[in-house]
């Protein structure tokens, strides 16, 4: 009888990829994925794969999401700007680790799926907007940390400008395929490179400070 997949499959792929973050774990293992991916995907939610979405979108692997909300060292009291929702699992798990989340994305019928699935988790500390990501929120600025989902070749300056001093930003920079996963912090001089998270392959950031979207 094949294996019946529960969170629990994501907290372990998660801790075998490094993560050792007590609360980004248990984040992984109560806010269920299955609820946050598509209809036909459900059967799938809890193997440690990306899952398609609408218009050639995938959500971004479970344990690479996992390595990338534990590089921000959350501590429970942040507020977090969000590049790309999909269906909002990442956020779910960033409004569970952080005080405040605002999530931008910029498809309306994916920022409406997400709405209502983290409205029917009880997620009230939590809000997508609909907009152009590289170009952030600067009406919530500033951030103490910033996670982007998609891959440049550099951090779109008004992520950095709306980064609080000594605030984190995880990014994947590359060209769309092969990445390296960077972690920033930001400086009065700018951003400081930390650390390589991982290697890993995203999809491309569209948008004014990203790839054009023509």
């Amino acid at each position: 009888m094949p294996h019946e997949r529960t969170p629990e499959d994501l907290v372990r792929a998660a801790h075998a990829m490094g993560v050792t973050d007590g609360r980004v774990l248990e984040a992984v293992r109560s806010i269920p994925r299955a609820d946050f991916v598509p209809a036909d995907e459900v059967a799938s939610a809890y193997r440690d794969t990306p899952v398609p979405l609408p218009h050639g979108q995938v959500t971004t692997q479970p344990s690479l999401i996992a390595m990338m909300v534990s590089a921000l060292g959350l501590t429970g009291d942040e507020q977090v700007l969000e590049v790309g929702t999909g269906y909002g699992w990442q956020t779910a798990l960033l409004a569970r680790l952080a005080a405040y989340v605002v999530s931008v994305e910029r498809r309306p019928d994916l920022v409406d799926e997400a709405r209502s699935r983290l409205a029917r988790q009880g997620v009230g500390n939590a809000e997508v907007v609909l907009g152009d990501g590289t170009l952030g929120v600067p009406a919530r600025a500033p951030y103490d940390a910033v996670i982007v989902c998609a891959a440049f070749p550099r951090v779109p300056e008004p992520l950095v400008d709306q980064l609080r001093i000594g605030g984190r930003l995880v990014q994947p920079i590359g060209h769309g395929g092969q990445e390296h996963v960077q972690l920033y912090e930001r400086r009065a001089r700018g951003l400081v490179h930390r650390r390589m998270v991982t290697a890993a392959r995203f999809v491309r950031l569209y948008g004014a400070h990203g790839y054009d979207q023509h």
